[in-house]
């Protein structure tokens, strides 16, 4: 597992805090992304079986409510109430009276073989812990049960990856993801973390699927992440962005949002930063880029899991 990172990632945004947890057992944990100045928010979630909270009320048409926390879990649908912990830690910073937290979770029941879901305690020591500093990367936090390639062959482990881009005279973009697909993760057209075969190699399942293979397996998955930025976003801005950064998803991941993934992507603008260009130039920019990181967190995060943990 890799602890430390190479420079780039999510807290590379001014004003965000990232904090990780992991159950005593190791195979579960969660992660928090703190923003105590506020930030508008975005979503898309593009899998056919999400877990997810508070997403309708950050989408375009709601009303505008900042999120000053957000809480990505393993546990499943057993690791939604924890984000009761990220409320209490921002109400006992008075950060926020009735803070709003969105959430998703993966399905991580199978590795965590029966420990503990993360719950409100384990999020509220996740929001003690989080910093400015280097992400850890790897089995760590909500990362810690995740595993790719399970529709086929062995799976081996996912993680928690993230990166970063700052874009010359503009804003800083960035994206965290927790990788727990179904499919393989792939790496400029070769497949670096997936399915295997009892010899070692690759299945590569998406070709498997389509030469008819009948499957042994499927398992719940689902690939969850946040971008950010310093541009200033409309809440219709962010939640472009968010749909745009999953394209990043779509290239290093495949096959993806299957009906047994619950692939989301959060977007946070934290506003610090405003592009001289026409609202559609910043968008398509920014989600571009978000796409860009997006791709590169995925493949880190597969990369950085620790083998045969």
């Amino acid at each position: 597992m890799n602890k430390t990172k190479p420079p780039g990632g999510l807290t590379d945004v001014p004003g965000i805090l990232v904090g990780n947890a992991e159950e005593e057992s190791g195979r579960t944990g969660c992660t928090v992304i703190l923003c105590p100045d506020g930030a508008v928010p975005g979503v898309d979630v593009s899998g056919g079986s999400p877990g997810t909270q508070n997403t309708d009320i950050i989408r375009p048409g709601a009303a505008e409510y900042p999120v000053y926390g957000l809480l990505l879990t393993g546990g499943s649908f057993f690791g939604l109430p924890a984000t009761g912990g990220v409320m209490r830690w921002l109400v006992e910073q008075r950060i926020a009276e009735v803070p709003l937290v969105p959430a998703a979770v993966i399905f991580d029941l199978p590795f965590a073989m029966g420990s503990p879901p993360p719950d409100a305690a384990l999020a509220y020591a996740a929001c003690q812990a989080a910093n400015s500093g280097p992400v850890a990367e790897g089995n760590v936090g909500a990362g810690a049960g995740a595993t790719v390639g399970k529709i086929y062959g062995i799976p081996m482990k996912g993680g928690l990856g993230t990166a970063s881009i700052h874009i010359p005279g503009g804003p800083v973009v960035a994206a965290l993801a927790v990788v727990n697909a179904l499919g393989d993760v792939w790496d400029r057209g070769r497949i670096v973390v997936g399915a295997l075969n009892p010899d070692g190699t690759f299945v590569d399942q998406t070709r498997a699927m389509l030469d008819g293979v009948p499957s042994p397996l499927y398992y719940q998955s689902t690939t969850i992440a946040v971008v950010a930025t310093t541009e200033r976003l409309s809440k219709a801005e962010a939640n472009r962005v968010a749909k745009l950064a999953d394209d990043g998803m779509a290239r290093a991941i495949s096959p993806n949002h299957t009906q047994w993934d619950g692939d989301t992507v959060f977007c946070l603008a934290l506003g610090s930063h405003t592009s001289d260009m026409s609202r559609d130039a910043v968008v398509t920019i920014v989600g571009t880029a978000a796409a860009v990181v997006l791709e590169q967190a995925i493949i880190r995060g597969a990369l950085a899991a620790q083998p045969g943990r």
